[in-house]
């Protein structure tokens, strides 16, 4: 059995990598250590019974634990557990720079002294900037961070650099556009459109609407977190995306045209400070190294996400109640 640990696991996207390799990577041992921040939520993973899975509350800036977790004997550490909201992060960078900064040097360092096999750090686009009206971000693109929460993963991607660089770790490094499906906090632009809009609830179009953002399929993105896991050259960098560019506005507006809503539920409200205008990827070099392209379709993933939301929305409703914080307690006592 090979053992893995996987950061972050009670989020959007590890909460689907874990479901994900429930099923794919039968021989796998999954330790799901997480913090159980605001965003982190236990129900994500309601009602996975397998002696594959263990969850362990904890921080991983917090060295004494992360040391019980990744033993000598781990192959994998997928690195996932961030602080991710921009907008957070605008008013309040400290629990920025602390989780996703001094959390990845912890791990790479209890990382390196138990030898794991291979650590991947999982990122972001929006280390790179924003693009003009052309163009793609490649894994060559310099890094160039406009907003706290993205300089704190680009910080910490450069930490990753340097501990292969120096000490000769065995890393890789995933970057990817927005992800959208299956329990996603509701702050962020999908999940909350459709927890509005379905309630008549007016929803918030920074600016004039026309950043335009390249969205994946948090199942195409987990599929590449494992292709590179699995395949990826040591040291280097991976992009993943969707192929799906959008402006938010046509974003919002297939979101009215689904739920059958007017546009009068649209509220422009002031642009984000440092608000980037574009992201795209070029995802070539994942489909070349790793035999991996995205495949599910942007349209045809915008449905099932909304059908989705629309059959869960007890998940919502216990999010925005804060009733989704006991379930730890029902499930572990405490």
């Amino acid at each position: 059995m090979l053992k893995v640990v996987i950061t972050g696991g009670c989020g959007f996207i590890g909460s689907n990598l874990i479901r994900w390799l429930l099923v794919n990577r039968k021989d796998w041992h999954i330790t799901n250590l997480d913090k159980l921040t605001y965003a982190g939520n236990l129900e994500n993973l309601a009602g996975i019974k397998s002696d594959c899975y263990e969850f362990v509350q904890g921080d991983v800036t917090d060295r004494a634990t992360v040391q019980k977790v990744i033993q000598p004997d781990v192959t994998y550490v997928l690195h996932l557990a961030a602080e991710s909201h921009v907008d957070r992060s605008i008013l309040d960078a400290g629990p920025f720079i602390h989780t996703n900064v001094v959390g990845t040097q912890v791990l790479l360092d209890v990382s390196k002294a138990a030898k794991v096999k291979r650590y991947v750090q999982v990122s972001t686009d929006e280390v790179y900037g924003s693009l003009g009206a052309t163009g793609l971000f490649s894994e060559e693109t310099p890094l160039a961070p406009n907003s706290p929460y993205s300089a704190s993963k680009a910080a910490a991607d450069l930490l990753v650099r340097s501990y292969h660089h120096t000490y000769g770790m065995d890393v890789i490094t995933t970057r990817c556009s927005n992800n959208y499906g299956p329990y996603q906090f509701p702050e962020k632009l999908i999940p909350l459109f459709v927890s509005n809009l379905v309630n008549d609830i007016q929803v918030p179009v920074y600016g004039d609407g026309q950043q335009v953002r390249d969205w994946i399929h948090v199942e195409d993105h987990c599929r590449g977190i494992v292709a590179a896991c699995e395949k990826g050259r040591s040291g280097e960098v991976y992009n993943f995306g969707g192929e799906a560019e959008r402006t938010n506005m046509q974003l919002t507006r297939k979101l009215l045209e689904t739920l059958k809503k007017p546009d009068s539920l649209i509220r422009y409200v002031a642009d984000r400070p440092g608000h980037d205008r574009r992201y795209a990827i070029d995802c070539s070099k994942a489909k070349k190294e790793l035999d991996w392209r995205p495949e599910v379709s942007f349209e045809a993933g915008l449905e099932q996400t909304v059908s989705w939301y629309l059959q869960n929305r007890d998940w919502v409703e216990h999010i925005r109640s804060g009733e989704y914080r006991e379930y730890y307690k029902k499930q572990y006592g405490s």
